[in-house]
């Protein structure tokens, strides 16, 4: 009687004991990271990719980016603040921005002290709950000189994304560099697969065609997404590399 009266004791304390808290990582940026609505496929953004990467039974990807946001305006809509009010000691988050805040033209923009500021301040209240922040340099665009050179389109707000990472003693994934990497490797023409190109008629959320040389296809979303694996698997901060999933690896007896 005793033997069953100590089992029920150690079944009750389970039951109360507070369940093993998952690592959170956000994602937090513009339209090439953000998630896509079905209506805008094949456009997909490299974050939806990404946190496919992640074991779920330790881990928890919010991607919070949205489509034509600033390191400003971001903040001015009431998206940063949300997430700051959940972050937890040890939790990730992943900043890309970039895209809108060097445009002059658009409505999002920032000045390069501005950006710089707004980047910090995301650093700054990141780190205010101990979370652990990592600054991304944006992904390229697809653009190619006469000779077949990649040009480089971020060439002012990715080097103060760098700047700031420098300054603030942050880790960098240098997603610039890489993309435009992949995208000499590819080559002018193949590299139009990385991107948003269909011809009319091609799909019928695009009955007229696109021809986006910012936004990923499915194949250049996921090769964005490798890139980033790679580059944080390199620095893993917070131990993120604990949070991937890992395939069971069976052996030869196993899988008879």
């Amino acid at each position: 009687m005793m033997k069953y009266t100590w089992i029920a004791i150690a079944l009750f304390a389970l039951a109360f004991m507070p369940a093993q808290q998952k690592k959170k990582i956000f994602l937090v940026g513009d339209s090439t990271m953000a998630n896509k609505s079905i209506t805008a496929y094949p456009e997909t953004g490299w974050g939806m990719i990404f946190s496919k990467f992640f074991d779920t039974t330790k881990a928890v990807v919010f991607n919070e980016a949205q489509n034509g946001r600033s390191t400003r305006s971001f903040i001015e809509e009431n998206r940063w603040a949300p997430i700051v009010s959940q972050l937890q000691e040890g939790d990730i988050v992943l900043i890309q921005f970039g895209h809108n805040d060097e445009v002059p033209t658009k409505k999002t923009a920032t000045t390069p002290d501005e950006f710089q500021k707004y980047l910090a301040q995301y650093v700054d209240e990141t780190r205010s709950k101990k979370a652990i922040p990592v600054l991304i340099t944006p992904a390229a665009r697809r653009k190619f000189d006469k000779e077949g050179k990649v040009v480089d389109t971020h060439t002012e707000y990715a080097a103060l994304v760098r700047k700031v990472a420098a300054q603030k003693n942050v880790p960098l994934v240098e997603l610039d560099r890489k993309s435009q990497e992949l995208l000499q490797q590819m080559g002018p023409a193949n590299s139009a697969l990385l991107y948003n190109h269909l011809t009319p008629g091609e799909h019928p959320n695009y009955p007229e065609g696109k021809m986006d040389d910012t936004h990923f296809s499915e194949l250049g979303a996921r090769k964005m997404a490798e890139i980033m694996y790679g580059e944080i698997k390199t620095l893993n901060p917070g131990n993120i590399n604990d949070y991937f999933f890992k395939p069971v690896i069976k052996t030869k007896t196993e899988t008879k």
